[in-house]
Parts: C-alpha cells; structure tokens; sequence
C-alpha cells in the first residue's frame, strides 16, 4: 500500500498563483499514482485568495485568523495532515511542482528529509542577495553540523515522524533543517528547478538577511544552552569579572608606581562597572534556570488555536 503524501503550502496574498499550482499538483499526483492530499493554509490574506482557496478541488483550507507568519501556517498544516509523508512549498510558482518526483525518490535512499538546492537563484545579484545568502547558508552549516547549499528552500519533503517532536515558533521555519539535523535527522540535498516570481512582488527584501543571522545566534544559543543557561551567563559573569581583576590590578600599579592617583584615572568606575555587569550576569542566569524549569510544565498550544476556519473541498 502506498503512503499517502501530504502538501502544506502556506499562502499569503498569492491569487494569481493557486489556480495554476493547484493544477500542477493535480497534474504531478496524477502522474506518479500516489494517494495525496494538499494543504492550503491561508495565512491571513486580504486579497482573493480566500475566494480562489474555496474553489480548489481537491483540497483542505485552513484559514487562520490573522497574519501570524510563515512558522505557524506550517506547524499548523503539518499538525492537520495526515500523511506519512509531508511535502513543504511555497505557493509563489518559484518552486517546481514537478521537482516532487525527484524528492520523492530520493527520500527512498534512507534519508529523513529530502531539501530542494535552488542552485541558479539570484543571478545577477552577487552582493544584494547571492552572497549574504553564501554566508548564512555556511553559517548554519557549521552551527548545525549538516552542509547543505541552501536552508531556506521549502521544496522539502519530510517523513512525519522528523517533525513530531519540533517546537515550532518565531521564524523557526528558516532553520528547520537545522533542528532536525541537531536530532539526528537524515537529510540530503538535489538540484531544484528555480524560476523568478511572475505575479505580485516577494514578501522578503535584504532586511531579511539580519533577521536570519540573529534567528542563527538564538539557534545556537539555545541548543547548546537551552537546558543548562547557567553555563552560558556563569562564563559571561567570569569573563567580566576577570577583567575588572585586570582592571583593579593595572589601577593599584598606577598607585604603588606614584604614576597615577586613583581619582586622577576612570580606572575605579571602569573596575567596579565591569564587577557589576558580572554579578549582574550570575543573577540573570539563575532567573533563565528558574525559567526553563517552569517552562518545562507549560501546556504546548495547539495548532487548532489559531485556525479560524477548515474547508475540506472534495
């Protein structure tokens, strides 16, 4: 019996797109035999997109209640599907509907995640985009430990088990990958067809760039660190605390020397500054312990919280 296959697509303002991407869908499932099921999820549009969605056949709508962002129209399509096998993509026809196949057969070799290398994108767009993606991309590389091309692709298809145990929030969607290769997670990475946005305008600018690299540093940060931040402030507190040993010791040299008087120098404040951002950094670790084993016992919202609306379109 074959596995039934599901497809999350988070939509934002895109009416231009559905009918032609529900169509390649239709059209690629058709072609391989496999039972599917696709998985709009209306993240908030105020365009025709709710119209167009309503029209689809086949197709599951889930229409959350506001713009909550790319992370949690994921996480919620993922909670409702009921496939073994979870295909993520944007709805915006840069992807290749008709790169599933190769996913697909690939996810076959025994891997957990098969990810989507969008290899020509940002031609002609070397320093705005092509090369800040460069950095970001063998950034996380080597925080996560599993060298891909390019995290950002959400032509991804994913066994369902991989994502079970994912916390998702923030833009977490950036670095999914990253977490599950942090877990173990098997995953490889093909060559995807890659074609430059026909309708509308992109939802991302170069901003973004920023938001991914401090989305790496919280990665980093938390997956070392998320159950032990005692480690983390306690080095920080030692750190400034040397140095207001240095600080201190230089500052009675200058006395014993008869260079400098301590009230002719900043060396004093500098020293007792620098002891304060110490001790400071021990009590802000014992707050984040006592935060973590609190937050610990904290119920996990449901993906049903921020649905507003289900159509099933048969």
């Amino acid at each position: 019996m074959q596995k039934l296959v599901s497809v999350i697509i988070p939509i934002f303002n895109e009416q231009e797109t559905l009918a032609e991407l529900h169509q390649k869908l239709v059209d690629v499932f058709a072609k391989i035999n496999m039972p599917f099921e696709l998985i709009f999820v209306d993240d908030g549009s105020h365009d025709k997109t709710p119209e167009i969605l309503k029209k689809l056949m086949p197709a599951k709508v889930l229409t959350l209640r506001r713009n909550y962002g790319q992370t949690i129209a994921l996480e919620t399509g993922i909670r409702k599907a009921k496939g073994e096998l979870i295909i993520t993509m944007d709805s915006d026809l840069e992807n290749d509907p008709y790169d599933i196949l190769p996913l697909l057969k690939k996810l076959d070799d025994g891997f957990d995640v098969v990810t989507g290398w969008r290899k020509n994108r940002w031609k002609g767009y070397f320093f705005t985009r092509r090369f800040p993606s460069y950095l970001a991309n063998l950034l996380l590389s080597k925080v996560s430990g599993v060298k891909l091309h390019d995290f950002g692709c959400m032509m991804r298809v994913h066994k369902k088990e991989i994502l079970k145990n994912l916390s998702f929030s923030g833009d977490m969607h950036r670095l999914i990958l990253a977490y599950i290769a942090q877990r173990g997670g098997r995953i490889a990475e093909i060559p995807v067809k890659f074609k430059p946005r026909q309708y509308g305008k992109s939802h991302y600018g170069l901003g973004r760039t920023f938001g991914v690299l401090a989305d790496i540093f919280a990665f980093y940060f938390f997956e070392k660190y998320h159950n032990k931040p005692i480690h983390f402030f306690g080095l920080m507190s030692v750190i400034f605390l040397i140095l207001s040993t240095i600080v201190f010791i230089f500052m009675v040299l200058l006395r014993v020397l008869k260079i400098a008087t301590f009230i002719e120098t900043p060396l004093p404040t500098l020293a007792v500054f620098l002891a304060a951002i110490g001790f400071q950094f021990i009590l802000l670790g014992l707050v984040a312990e006592l935060i973590y084993r609190f937050s610990r016992q904290e119920k996990v919202p449901s993906s049903d919280d921020y649905i507003q609306e289900e159509i099933s379109n048969t």
